[in-house]
């Protein structure tokens, strides 16, 4: 499998108007500072979407939008295997506001660490609780071989069950009901 096209925060900027956004991340990061104009539609809900996002892609193309481009090259490669163009957005949200491009933060929003961070901060915590805990019970350092072997895992296979995990906390979810995610899916649409 090929990459997805990618653009640079400057080409994305120099064209933003010819594309439906579209940020994969979870809804209590996309509220803590977006692409403007993105649409916010999670990865792990992409695959409900996926007819909505054939009709938007219909009418023009999308950029896909993550906090570094990990997620939004996974989302790329769904919507490739669903037959809809998509380009993602290389360094992502991070990449986009380092190059002095404004993101879009609601009013009252709170701001939410990214993912990848939030996974550094889960996994570097529970090796070194498995590391001490290990000192009064050795059986305890099997916690710190299982999140490295873990994290090996994530590298090999570009996914990331700790994130899948972390994405469901409640500091991670915007205060979003399914009615936003159904007027999401309707704006895509029409």
């Amino acid at each position: 499998m090929t990459s997805p096209a990618s653009l640079s925060p400057t080409q994305a900027a120099a064209r933003i108007a010819e594309f439906t956004v579209i940020d994969v991340r979870a809804p209590g990061e996309y509220a803590s500072g977006h692409v403007p104009g993105a649409l916010n539609i999670p990865l792990d809900r992409l695959d409900e979407a996926l007819p909505a996002l054939k009709a938007a892609s219909a009418r023009g193309s999308l950029l896909v939008v993550c906090a570094s481009g990990v997620r939004s090259t996974r989302a790329c490669d769904v919507l490739a295997a669903a037959d809809i163009d998509a380009v993602t957005l290389s360094g992502g949200t991070s990449a986009w506001e380092g190059e002095g491009h404004g993101l879009d933060r609601p009013a009252g929003a709170r701001a939410t660490w990214p993912m990848e961070r939030q996974v550094r901060f889960a996994a570097g915590s529970l090796v070194v609780a498995g590391l001490l805990a290990g000192r009064r019970f050795p059986a305890a350092r099997w916690l710190s071989a299982g999140v490295g072997s873990g994290l090996v895992f994530s590298a090999v296979t570009n996914t990331c069950g700790m994130a899948a995990v972390l994405s469901k906390l409640p500091h991670n979810r915007a205060p979003r009901s399914a009615a936003d995610f159904d007027a999401t899916l309707d704006a895509l649409q029409s």
